[in-house]
């Protein structure tokens, strides 16, 4: 399909829009990118697509032109509101806008009845927030789909880590414990509007079982943010107030002189709902 707007350059231009380095903004104006993040949503022609940080409109023209059924997004900047708006009045009947913070949607209040897939040029301040209540969500499995993000690298790399890793850590656990997260393929910073001193990379989480039966959201949550945050001490330590520390982990036949990163996930959920 054609894209009937302007480029989004002279978008950007016309409203005299400039990335705020305060809401982690970098404006994506290569269509071929976005396009090729829009062809990755599973069943896309039937597709409903929340999207996170729109901002002049990049990845939610790439989603439109290829066909999907619906995108409902949440801006946070107010800069952003007349781009959209010609976005809605291009494409009417398939996009909505809500000018709003992310972090303070209600995941339930969108597409009443209706699975949706989550995707979004992630702004750089909120990636790993956002992440962590998505993969969070509660019931599971969630009505959304798959997640297809593009955000730092170094942030993807640390949600498909395997253990004995310097990055696998808290994000990777949340991520791999009841999801299958994949890297797509990575974006150079030549395609940013300011361009960014780092690479970026699209990534996309299937939503799936859990590790271990039983064990909540919240209650692994906080557990890898103990486990985590002192990555550097041996489980004895780092677990020390927690009640029988030594029993837990010989029944689980794990050594108390182990780092958090040399355990597994199913080891971690499993040390997560013992000691909980």
């Amino acid at each position: 399909m054609n894209d009937p707007l302007p480029p989004l350059r002279e978008v950007i231009k016309g409203l005299g829009l400039s990335a705020k380095k305060s809401l982690g903004q970098n404006f994506l104006l290569d269509l071929n990118i976005t396009r090729k993040i829009a062809r990755a949503i599973p069943a896309i022609s039937t597709a409903n697509v929340l999207e996170i940080g729109p901002g002049p409109g990049g990845l939610t023209r790439g989603l439109l032109m290829e066909g999907v059924k619906a995108v409902m997004a949440v801006e946070k900047d107010d800069r952003c509101r007349q781009a959209l708006e010609d976005i809605k009045q291009a494409y009417e009947g398939r996009f909505s806008y809500h000018m709003s913070d992310a972090l303070d949607l209600d995941e339930t209040s969108v597409f009443p009845g209706q699975d949706y897939h989550i995707a979004a040029n992630l702004p750089y301040n909120i990636a790993s927030p956002l992440l962590v209540k998505w993969l969070s969500a509660q019931p599971w499995p969630p009505r959304y789909k798959s997640i297809t993000v593009m955000l730092q690298k170094e942030v993807a790399l640390r949600l498909v880590a395997e253990p004995n890793t310097k990055t696998f850590g808290r994000l990777s656990v949340l991520a791999q414990w009841r999801s299958r997260p994949k890297i797509l393929f990575h974006v150079p910073p030549e395609a940013f509007t300011p361009k960014p001193k780092v690479t970026s990379t699209v990534i996309q989480i299937l939503p799936g079982p859990a590790a271990v039966e039983g064990l909540k959201a919240k209650t692994l949550s906080a557990f890898t943010q103990k486990l985590f945050g002192q990555r550097r001490k041996t489980l004895r330590n780092v677990l020390s107030g927690l009640g029988d520390v030594e029993g837990v982990l010989e029944a689980e036949n794990i050594a108390p002189t182990l780092r958090p990163e040399n355990l597994s996930v199913g080891q971690i959920c499993r040390l997560a709902k013992a000691f909980n």
